[in-house]
């Protein structure tokens, strides 16, 4: 089924007549060869709690996950990210991040479907604590099991552009550069987070300034790994703002800051 008619079905089930949702089993079957009931609920659930009004197109697709843009009652444009699948790499990858996280020990996973809402609930926790914190993020908005509701980053249903997606064409490198470190440095310092996979590949330029994106494995500082994540994503900003840009880089000074945050978090609980 295209996009453009799961758009048009689902739009039809949530946002149709009620007398007409209840009769349109075939409907329901169709959409249910992408999003399976377990989903659909979920996403009507969602749709009910932060007043969504139409789903549209998809924003991004992944191997394990689809962003739709979504519109609400007062015309506020919503990015809705659902989690569809996981395979058995990713799944044996993604343990390491919630191994060790406090937040998640007595969390028992049972299942694939157990571990996507773990991993979406995972990534709205982030996503408040970064937002709270004052670091460049989407407003989240709301969870359900395999969904995060967030602020569309974007404007007239275009979404806004990765970093990695400009490229040279970036006007102003160095203020973007530090624009970074500052989120880099809210982010560890006052959310007490590490993004763990901080690239050119997920930050967003928009208003011509940075948004972090994709923090469902971003970890606590208490996490074991929070030094090693640290030190590559650091590393990783400055290694794409050196070769692309050609600007003078001084990761190694913003680590010194952030490692005397790291060692003062030792120990604590959130």
């Amino acid at each position: 089924m295209g996009e453009d008619e799961l758009e048009k079905k689902l739009n039809k089930i949530f946002f149709g007549k009620e007398e007409q949702r209840e009769k349109d089993y075939d409907i329901l079957k169709t959409v249910e060869e992408v999003f399976d009931t377990f989903t659909l609920r979920s996403l009507f659930d969602l749709s009910r709690k932060v007043g969504l009004r139409k789903i549209s197109g998809v924003i991004s697709a992944g191997k394990e996950a689809r962003v739709y843009r979504g519109v609400d009652n007062s015309g506020r444009e919503l990015a809705i990210k659902i989690y569809l699948t996981f395979s058995a790499e990713f799944k044996k990858g993604i343990y390491k991040y919630i191994e060790g996280d406090v937040r998640f020990e007595r969390v028992k996973i049972t299942g694939t479907r157990r571990l996507m809402s773990i991993w979406a609930r995972k990534e709205y926790s982030n996503l408040k604590k970064m937002f709270s914190a004052g670091v460049r993020v989407p407003e989240p908005l709301a969870q359900k099991d395999n969904i995060v509701v967030m602020e569309f980053i974007g404007k007239n249903g275009v979404r806004a552009p990765l970093l990695k997606e400009i490229g040279d064409a970036l006007r102003n490198p160095a203020e973007i550069y530090s624009e970074i470190q500052e989120n880099i440095r809210k982010m560890v310092c006052s959310a007490r987070l590490v993004h763990a996979d901080l690239s050119e590949y997920n930050i967003m330029v928009f208003d011509d300034s940075p948004v972090i994106i994709d923090v469902s494995q971003s970890v606590l500082l208490s996490h074991p790994n929070a030094e090693e994540f640290l030190r590559k994503d650091v590393s990783n900003i400055d290694r794409f703002f050196n070769r692309t840009y050609g600007i003078e880089v001084h990761g190694d000074t913003l680590l010194e800051e952030l490692m005397q945050c790291l060692r003062k978090s030792e120990g604590s609980i959130p």
